[in-house]
């Protein structure tokens, strides 16, 4: 199966933050759910969540799927499927792009989402990067200490 890298980033991007609410990807093929421990690491994924992406993917572990869904990770890499918003709770969900739907959100049962007092799932944060683009906006509005206004 060829994935897009568009593709496959959606995905990645499913999983970690439903692991970052506790969900666990189901392996049945080796009688197993795994959540792993860490998901972020800085500007990146923690190798424990790299190591499960690699495991999920690879073709030779057979279907996985996230708990509480019944589309698998290869079903999702193709381009018979997308990931799109929940119009509850605003987590990345599989969409049908051609046909009908009969599965919700993943969010569907978990009585305690969304929890708006709980952190919010997030990607990796590149703060080095997030720094530049404020300098570079700084500098180019050209901002002085004489423009800055305490209050």
């Amino acid at each position: 199966m060829i994935i897009s890298m568009a593709e496959s980033a959606k995905v990645k991007k499913y999983l970690a933050y439903w692991f970052q609410l506790g969900k666990k990807i189901i392996i049945p093929s080796q009688n197993t759910a795994i959540l792993p421990s860490k998901i972020l690491n800085g500007h990146g994924y923690a190798n424990e969540f790299e190591e499960c992406w690699q495991l999920v993917t690879d073709e030779n572990t057979g279907d996985c799927y996230l708990e509480g869904t019944s589309q698998t990770i290869q079903q999702l890499l193709s381009s018979q499927w997308d990931i799109t918003e929940c119009a509850r709770c605003s987590m990345p969900v599989p969409m049908i792009d051609v046909g009908i739907q009969n599965s919700s959100c993943v969010c569907n049962d978990m009585d305690n989402w969304p929890n708006n007092e709980l952190p919010y799932p997030r990607q990796p944060i590149n703060n080095q990067e997030n720094l530049k683009r404020i300098s570079e906006s700084l500098k180019q509005k050209k901002i002085s200490k004489n423009d800055i206004i305490f209050k």
